[in-house]
């Protein structure tokens, strides 16, 4: 058992000396939690073997899931890569600082424990001022998966990093809330096609306007164990809630009909239900608890309340969670991969 150490910083007035104080941590191996635009992150040195079995350790995560490398200048990427692609170099100059993580071929410089056995490590350089301060003052390339117990709803707020993670780290950074809400979109430039792995904040949409012939992974909405993921949440169960999550996916007023059913089946059968759902149709459900996501004209804040609507269920102890569905363009991809992995694919249909 750690004696973790909580710093309370604000991003608009940073404290300089817990920054130093937490870098210093890293420096030495030890674990620091800090806060992304994405998620909040987990990080250790990447060049110290022992900093990045305790990531694993303190997740409980399986070792051959690759982790993200953050960093806060270019220069550090040269050190991981011997080659930037003319793709990656234009997604770089447009796309970072920001939720974009690009896969690269590795240097002999990045430890394997870092890949999962790849010959490939995934780099991106984080927006979050508290982030790049920190990165910057401990100056390594740090590991950092998202900062909660393994197969848990990721982490977007300090209090979910503290209820998860207290004890088994040594300094966890409360910055507030996070801006984007789910990670870093995930991009591999050197598959042919280019290959959208894992979606995120910087849409398929996005990136089309700039790079032809890019494509989501064909697995990624799947939960398929016969694959080597070449990016974290392509192999396991992840985003898990307690309680069961049901996606109801297809007509809209089909949709509503059905949670409505479920709710009031499962209400009678006494179990604890809450209800995922837009600001416009909470009007149409009369049981369990509702959780407003958001306004249909909002994706961002609805992708940014996912995480944060599959915390609370487990903070209510609810036995069951009945979630709408979105439609999959632009950021609504990504917000329904993460439901599809957090309910283990555990969709029903209601297509008629």
């Amino acid at each position: 058992m750690k004696d973790t150490k909580i710093f309370t910083i604000d991003k608009k007035n940073i404290d300089f000396s817990k920054i130093e104080e937490a870098a210093e941590i890293l420096n030495k191996g030890g674990s620091v939690v800090f806060p992304t635009e994405t998620v909040y992150g987990l990080g250790g040195n990447i060049y110290i073997a022992n900093a990045v079995k305790e990531i694993y350790k303190a997740k409980g995560r399986p070792s051959d899931n690759p982790l993200i490398v953050h960093i806060w200048n270019i220069d550090q990427l040269k050190e991981l890569t011997e080659e930037i692609s003319e793709v990656a170099q234009l997604l770089i100059d447009k796309y970072w600082p920001g939720p974009l993580t690009i896969i690269f071929k590795k240097s002999s410089n990045v430890p394997e424990s870092i890949t999962g056995g790849l010959d490939t490590v995934a780099v991106r350089m984080p927006q979050d001022p508290i982030a790049l301060a920190l990165l910057e003052k401990s100056d390594v390339p740090v590991a950092a998966p998202s900062a909660n117990t393994s197969g848990k709803p990721s982490p977007t707020q300090g209090k979910h990093v503290v209820e998860d993670l207290d004890g088994k780290v040594d300094v966890i950074i409360d910055g507030g809330d996070c801006k984007v809400g789910l990670e870093s979109t995930v991009i591999d430039v050197y598959s042919n096609p280019i290959m959208i792995l894992r979606p995120g904040g910087i849409t398929l949409e996005d990136i089309l306007k700039d790079v032809e012939n890019v494509v989501y992974d064909p697995s990624l909405m799947y939960l398929d164990k016969g694959i080597a993921p070449r990016s974290p949440g392509q192999k396991y169960k992840h985003y898990s809630p307690k309680g069961k999550l049901v996606v109801f996916k297809g007509l809209e007023d089909r949709v509503k009909e059905e949670i409505n059913k479920e709710g009031e089946r499962l209400t009678k059968e006494g179990k604890k239900v809450l209800i995922l759902t837009i600001k416009e149709n909470i009007k149409y459900y009369s049981k369990g608890i509702i959780f407003n996501l958001g306004s249909i004209k909002d994706y961002e804040t609805i992708s940014s309340n996912i995480f944060k609507a599959l915390r609370k269920a487990d903070e209510l102890n609810v036995d069951y969670i009945l979630s709408e569905s979105f439609s999959e363009k632009g950021l609504g991809k990504a917000i329904m991969n993460r439901l599809i992995k957090a309910s283990g694919g555990n969709i029903k249909r209601c297509d008629n």
